[in-house]
């Protein structure tokens, strides 16, 4: 399992003298020795549990949600006591787990989520219904061009065609800084900048490793949404 950990404290003076951040250190530190995990990153947070605009949170679940890691905490309220906040952190789609309660967290998250959940499933029927229609039409889906081959192939209604456009849009949206990172650093043909994307475990948006062509489309949809 590969992980970014977010570790919590609610007063300025817990940060400073390590208080609180040591006892969730130990907890996620036995939590990946027990479960093998591979860590990519860890954020630290010295904020107020009551507030859900945290900046280092919003940092560590960008990294996992363009790695494919999972979000680990050493206790559920590290995260949130506010329900409101537990059903946006589930509907973003991130993994998380909490090392006090791995097994019940997925079970909680979703009783206390439950509207939030409902909805997405919806919108979810809704995506499956619209592409399997495009299908029985003729649309060949799965194509590596996305949205842009359906409208090639005059294939496919809008539903479809448009949830491919979201979703490509989407994640290239948030690797904007991950690409404008990696020139800056020099790598500005296809091929360096595909290597430094999977240096950083990037994803492409099917989950699998970037290639020149994959970072070509990347930056032509990039490039079209300035």
């Amino acid at each position: 399992m590969r992980v970014v950990i977010y570790l919590r404290v609610s007063t300025a003076a817990q940060g400073r003298s390590g208080l609180g951040l040591e006892a969730q250190r130990a907890a996620v530190d036995t939590f990946c020795r027990q479960r093998g995990c591979e860590v990519l990153a860890e954020f630290v947070e010295i904020e107020s549990g009551k507030r859900d605009d945290r900046p280092e949170l919003a940092k560590a679940l960008r990294e996992a949600d363009i790695t494919g890691a999972t979000l680990l905490v050493a206790k559920m309220d590290r995260l949130s006591r506010s329900v409101r906040f537990l059903a946006t952190l589930q509907d973003s789609g991130v993994r998380f787990v909490a090392a006090d309660m791995p097994e019940a967290n997925e079970m909680t998250v979703h009783i206390l989520a439950a509207v939030a959940q409902a909805e997405r499933k919806a919108i979810g029927t809704r995506t499956r219904e619209a592409l399997a229609a495009a299908k029985a039409r003729g649309a060949r889906l799965g194509n590596p061009n996305g949205a842009a081959a359906l409208r090639r192939a005059g294939k496919g209604n809008s539903a479809a065609i448009e949830a491919l456009r979201e979703t490509a849009d989407s994640h290239a949206a948030k690797l904007a800084w991950d690409i404008a990172v990696l020139r800056q650093e020099g790598r500005t043909s296809l091929r360096e900048l595909a290597e430094g994307l999977n240096a950083k475990h990037r994803l492409t948006p099917r989950g699998g490793k970037w290639h020149a062509s994959s970072v070509r489309n990347l930056l032509a949809r990039l490039e079209a949404r300035q």
